[in-house]
């Protein structure tokens, strides 16, 4: 199975950009879908974007995921950062597209003070 380690976070200003790693180990990286999810204080976890295998690099709006197997990593970048951006940030990874993320990450902090 994989293990997943984010990094990057840190306290940033708003407008800032910032972009958050997601390094993997113990499987195949090419075999996951990763996908980032973020939980701000009091609120559920939710989903911010994802990136499937042999992709390179999507784009959603002020968020840009990327990876690169043969680095087994993955990237979150984030611009014009938001006060409501602020939340623990995690990725995970599953094989199959429609199956629930079954590895995660232990977060890293992302604060975004105004």
């Amino acid at each position: 199975q994989v293990q997943l380690v984010e990094s990057g976070g840190r306290l940033a200003q708003t407008g800032d950009s910032l972009r958050l790693s997601c390094a993997a180990s113990g499987d195949t990286f090419s075999k996951y879908i990763i996908g980032w999810f973020r939980r701000a204080p009091g609120k559920e976890r939710e989903f911010v974007a994802a990136i499937a295998w042999h992709s390179k690099e999507f784009i959603m709006g002020r968020f840009t995921v990327s990876r690169d197997d043969a680095q087994s990593t993955a990237w979150l970048e984030m611009n014009d950062l938001k006060p409501e951006d602020t939340a623990i940030y995690y990725c995970a990874a599953k094989i199959q597209i429609t199956a629930p993320y079954d590895y995660w990450g232990q977060g890293t902090q992302v604060t975004v003070s105004s």
